[in-house]
């Protein structure tokens, strides 16, 4: 018992000492996301005063939330893109109909051309989930390198009646019925790099650009079709596209509002297709950076 109340007579001496400390004494605690300030104010007390009364006249504590962009790797957890997907058709038909990739297309002229790919752009879209994005400071948080792996997916909707099949070679023809819904879909597992510029790391409002490449790679396609006379078909397979793209990638933001956009720097199909067909894709990006 004794030594319990020497241990609290000695406490409470050291506290009235710390009070009394000299007015240019500034202490800090980091306490999570925040730092507590606490300054002497050097204002001279009355011997009569409680403990506490002393404490309030001679302390001032201010609570300042640290800036946590000064961090020079900050990671992004689960981020969402949301755009409409377009594909530019560079293709030579009149090269591609002497191969085996097209066939039985019905046209006027019976000659396949760019309406045989006829998107809904309206309705094809582009959703893109990725895991992570981390930024690493390269220079005074002003210039990072941006990087990260996702899933992107497509969905190109066509107005045409175009199916994609594989017996026993993948080919493309022009199909004897009508589709209330024909639609390809494609999903590549991608990794983009970027350099980013933030004009004002100290204000998250601030202008953020970004530029780079990503790299993806196809984990599946397939041709979706409905119809009154075969009602809904799932086609599975390669069809003859490139298992892997390239694309230039960009990203502009200014404070919680950000944009994105894509285009392949390689074409969707493989050079046997005789096709030449660029996809693109301009959207929303759903990021806190």
């Amino acid at each position: 018992m004794k030594q319990l109340l020497f241990f609290i007579a000695f406490t409470q001496c050291s506290l009235m000492a710390i009070a009394q400390k000299d007015s240019s004494s500034v202490d800090t605690v980091h306490v999570g996301n925040f730092i507590i300030v606490k300054k002497n104010k050097g204002a001279n007390t009355n011997a009569n005063n409680s403990i506490m009364k002393d404490w309030d006249k001679t302390v001032d504590i201010t609570i300042v939330k640290r800036n946590r962009t000064n961090n020079n790797i900050s990671t992004n957890w689960w981020i969402m893109d949301l755009g409409f997907a377009n594909v530019r058709d560079n293709t030579d038909y009149t090269i591609a109909q002497a191969g085996t990739y097209l066939k039985t297309f019905r046209t006027q002229d019976g000659k396949p051309n760019q309406n045989a790919y006829q998107l809904n752009t309206g309705k094809s879209s582009n959703l893109n989930i990725w895991v992570f994005m981390q930024k690493r400071n390269l220079y005074k948080h002003i210039l990072n390198l941006k990087y990260g792996l996702g899933s992107e997916m497509y969905n190109y909707r066509y107005d045409s009646r175009i199916s994609y099949r594989k017996d026993p070679q993948p080919f493309v023809f022009n199909d004897s019925i009508s589709f209330t819904k024909n639609k390809l879909f494609l999903n590549y597992i991608t990794v983009p790099l970027m350099l980013n510029i933030n004009t004002n790391p100290s204000n998250h409002r601030s202008l953020n650009v970004s530029v780079g490449l990503s790299a993806g790679y196809l984990l599946q396609s397939r041709n979706k079709q409905i119809s009154a006379e075969r009602g809904k078909q799932k086609i599975k397979g390669d069809f003859n596209f490139e298992p892997w793209r390239i694309a230039s990638i960009a990203e502009i933001g200014l404070g919680p509002i950000r944009f994105y956009g894509s285009y392949s720097l390689n074409k969707l199909q493989k050079d046997i297709t005789k096709i030449d067909q660029s996809p693109y894709v301009v959207g929303v990006r759903f990021s806190k950076w």
